[in-house]
């Protein structure tokens, strides 16, 4: 039997495993796309918090693409699984090429899902990174190290379901690690899902859209607030 729907359904149910994150203005959160953005951001609604990508792109191993070798991040970091290189022979020259060629995929994501905006700020605070599940945790791995370059306070991992082992290594990664539910056996992430069907770029960049409306409206209204609060604090 499947847990969710699909990712957004995911999301919502994610977004109450992270409620102690809610309303408060050091979280922000940052999707690993495409998968993860429909995930997280219903849990920006949940939260009140704003919503940003953070591009991960998988590094097959050469002519067995499907198995992945390890990841890139935003920022050009790479993260390698040793195990698999040293399993495949896989020398130094092949990892660059592999990493060269991503690293144009990994720029083209990022352009196409931000456009000209400078990325979310995240310095001094909790950043949390969310996908839509947790098989080996290459491309989540990637991300947090990569995102500690940007001086986040925290880094919180959170995805709607995992592998438990991957669940348990990650909280050595992470500041913390959140995964709504740990089915046994796991065996895949899609597994779990009605809807598993591949998000698009048009999605991705109609959510983020549809998140900075959502993230534009709550300052509005809390300004609003503040101000009348003031006014009040006159009389």
């Amino acid at each position: 039997m499947n847990l969710f729907t699909d990712r957004r359904h995911a999301g919502r149910v994610l977004a109450s495993a992270l409620s102690k994150f809610a309303e408060r203005s050091d979280v922000v959160v940052l999707a690993l796309p495409r998968g993860g953005v429909p995930v997280a951001y219903e849990v920006t609604r949940g939260l009140g918090a704003p919503l940003d990508v953070f591009v991960v792109h998988r590094l097959g191993v050469p002519g067995h693409e499907e198995l992945a070798m390890g990841a890139l991040a935003s920022g050009g970091f790479c993260v390698l699984n040793q195990d698999v290189v040293r399993s495949f022979g896989i020398s130094k020259e092949a990892i660059f090429e592999a990493a060269r060629a991503q690293k144009q995929e990994l720029g083209r994501r990022d352009r196409a899902y931000r456009g000209d905006r400078a990325p979310l700020d995240v310095s001094r605070k909790t950043a949390i990174l969310i996908d839509d599940g947790l098989a080996t945790g290459a491309s989540m791995r990637a991300a947090i190290r990569a995102l500690r370059q940007r001086n986040p306070a925290r880094v919180v991992a959170a995805v709607p379901v995992a592998a438990r082992e991957a669940c348990c290594e990650m909280s050595d990664e992470a500041d913390e690690m959140v995964c709504a539910i740990t089915p046994e056996p796991f065996r895949a992430v899609g597994l779990w899902y009605d809807d598993f069907s591949q998000t698009t770029d048009d999605e991705v960049q109609e959510l983020l859209a549809a998140a900075r409306r959502e993230q534009q409206r709550r300052e509005l209204l809390d300004a609003a607030a503040a101000l009348q609060a003031e006014r009040l604090g006159a009389f």
